[in-house]
């Protein structure tokens, strides 16, 4: 293996998860923090040749200024924990980073994202040439750092759905329509289209489009790249993928299930708006229907409160019929902060998705399909399933290598 930095570029690098990835890197490298919440580091893992904390290389793009350590402070407040001592000790890993990240973005984000653009993103590109421009900041930065390998993480707001009715199944054709300011790309499509072109690795975090185009796919074929999506499964749907099964092998029937969600974040914020909480809803919402089989009656609802800053609550009602027909019921409470339990997803899709591509993988990695709400062509939504699969990936590489 050899030893040059590994880059991770963060799409959204100013956001609540992005900040949280950053300094929870930052303070890996310094050991003020251990592992926990981190997949990778558990022991079925360790025979892998993952590369150390300590390679990790970050910037990104952002159509934010906020200075960055100003934006980890904010989370670390909004998630009411102490972590000022922390931040304090990375202050200068958090502003060398921040000297990293460039303007980003608003091409076809939706207005609510837009309207937090700064007034420099530019605003009358082509999609090409933002392509190119967000291009020539990837570039820049892997000649800088001299990275040998880079990680492109969307971890971006929320974008509206797209309209891919017109969008072609080739490359050749989906090229060409990034000449049209018409042309139906997001902005998540125009960062993958970015990173998978220069041979780079692309990970989805959010569930925008992104890269989930066919297109899309075979551009990061013929660029021998990895890319793998969409939507970070961290909170309630993670406890609906360990539950549904439960009511499926006992034979249990689901009438309803109702999941309602609340949060004050950035996040929450984007998804007060109608367009855009559509695409989380749909991300939040089919899960339960894959496992079971059939369709309850579901009902997912997300609401935006200021006051409750990063911390998320999902109240979920099951009501199930058992033996005899007896209506019974199951309510449970989620509790926690959003950007904590994303962040170390982030950090070990970077590590898994570096290890894959160093070993040659090229296309999807239904392999992490464990980490998504909405893993891309999975038939499969089981947590431990999914799981399984990750475990026997990692040991047919232990035995591709002979060890």
């Amino acid at each position: 293996m050899d030893d040059s930095p590994i880059g991770i570029w963060l799409i959204g690098a100013k956001g609540g998860v992005a900040s949280t990835a950053i300094l929870g890197l930052a303070a890996l490298k310094r050991g003020l923090i251990g592992p926990t919440g981190l997949v990778s580091q558990l022991p079925q893992f360790q025979h892998l040749q993952l590369a150390g904390w300590d390679r990790f290389v970050v910037g990104g793009h952002e159509i934010r200024q906020a200075p960055l350590v100003d934006e980890v402070a904010r989370i670390a407040g909004q998630s009411r924990i102490e972590l000022a001592k922390v931040v304090e000790q990375c202050r200068p890993e958090l502003e060398e980073v921040d000297r990293r990240i460039r303007p980003g973005t608003t091409i076809g984000v939706g207005k609510t994202i837009a309207a937090l653009a700064d007034m420099d993103i530019p605003r009358n590109e082509t999609p090409r040439q933002a392509v190119e421009r967000l291009g020539r900041d990837v570039a820049e930065f892997v000649r800088a750092e001299k990275i040998g390998r880079l990680v492109v993480v969307n971890v971006s707001s929320t974008e509206p759905p797209a309209d891919v009715s017109r969008l072609p199944s080739t490359w050749a054709e989906l090229e060409r329509l990034l000449e049209d300011k018409q042309c139906p790309l997001p902005a998540s499509s125009l960062y993958a289209i970015c990173a998978l072109k220069s041979g780079h690795s692309f990970i989805n975090f959010t569930p925008s489009l992104g890269d989930a185009p066919a297109a899309i796919d075979e551009l990061a074929r013929l660029r021998r790249a990895c890319h793998y999506g969409c939507d970070g499964k961290t909170g309630e749907t993670l406890i609906k993928s360990v539950l549904a099964p439960m009511f499926a092998r006992r034979n249990l029937q689901v009438l309803s299930w109702v999941g309602h969600n609340i949060f004050g974040n950035m996040d929450g914020r984007v998804l007060d708006d109608p367009a855009n909480k559509r695409a989380k809803v749909a991300s939040k919402d089919h899960l339960v229907h894959e496992i079971l089989g059939y369709k309850p009656n579901t009902l997912v609802s997300i609401e935006y409160l200021p006051d409750l800053g990063d911390w998320k609550t999902a109240w979920d009602h099951v009501h199930f019929a058992g033996f005899l027909g007896v209506p019974m019921t199951l309510q449970f409470t989620w509790q926690g902060s959003d950007s904590v339990l994303a962040a170390p997803l982030v950090l070990d899709l970077v590590r898994l998705t570096e290890f894959a591509h160093r070993r040659g993988h090229v296309g999807q990695m239904p392999f992490l399909a464990g980490f998504f709400k909405s893993p891309y062509g999975a038939t499969e939504h089981c947590f431990d399933r999914q799981f399984e699969t990750l475990e026997q990936w990692a040991s047919d590489c232990e035995t591709a290598s002979g060890h």
